[in-house]
């Protein structure tokens, strides 16, 4: 009898991660700091904050006011290509979220093109479009209204506190929904995703039904 072999695949479960940039002034390049939220397995597991030192340190009275970061909180912090960097290998094939994604990828890509860099390898979703479609009876889906729809209490424009907002968001939704991932997620809804690459960006798109 012959001996049967079985080849067994391992498969890595896919990364989220939900970014959130703030910006010292209306250029879109002006980034100031950075949060980060990890998804795994349904729940958000790490959590990372960095200021960011704009390579132009003009901060704008407006962009002040509706997050409280000053020239002085980031003078000694990484300029972006450096804070970035750092978490590299986290972003290399990860499903990106954000928040009205348009503004935040923008953010990211004007950073980059200021210092001349490559953008990095990865596909995007932005929570806005998923809640729209989600939950439409809502009458906003501005983060603070996502917020308060399921019950969280956080501080609107701290990065960090952003990034979890939008990530545990984009788990209930998964949850109503009864999907296991996010990119079932924008699937069902007829999503689909954005991408950053070496030669460019495609934007995140919504099919019209």
């Amino acid at each position: 009898m012959r001996e049967r072999i079985f080849s067994i695949r391992v498969v890595r479960p896919l990364k989220a991660i939900a970014v959130d940039f703030e910006t010292a002034n209306e250029s879109r390049g002006s980034a100031c700091s950075v949060g980060l939220a990890w998804i795994e397995d349904g729940v958000v597991t790490r959590v990372e904050e960095r200021m960011i030192r704009p390579k132009v340190m003009r901060f704008s009275s407006f962009n002040i006011a509706i997050h409280g970061i000053r020239p002085e909180h980031v003078e000694d912090a990484g300029e972006f290509p450096e804070v970035m960097d750092e978490f590299a290998d986290d972003f290399a094939g990860a499903t990106m979220i954000a928040h009205n994604a348009a503004f935040d990828f923008s953010v990211w890509r004007s950073a980059l093109d200021i210092y001349r860099q490559p953008y990095p390898e990865f596909q995007y979703l932005c929570s806005v479009k998923l809640a729209q479609k989600v939950w439409p009876h809502l009458p906003s889906h501005k983060l603070n209204i996502l917020a308060q729809h399921l019950g969280l209490r956080f501080v609107h424009h701290n990065a960090a506190e952003d990034a979890v907002v939008c990530a545990s968001a984009t788990i209930a939704m998964a949850r109503q929904t009864g999907v296991s991932g996010i990119l079932d997620l924008a699937a069902q809804i007829g999503m689909r995703p954005g991408r950053l690459h070496a030669t460019g960006y495609e934007s995140c798109s919504v099919r019209k039904r």
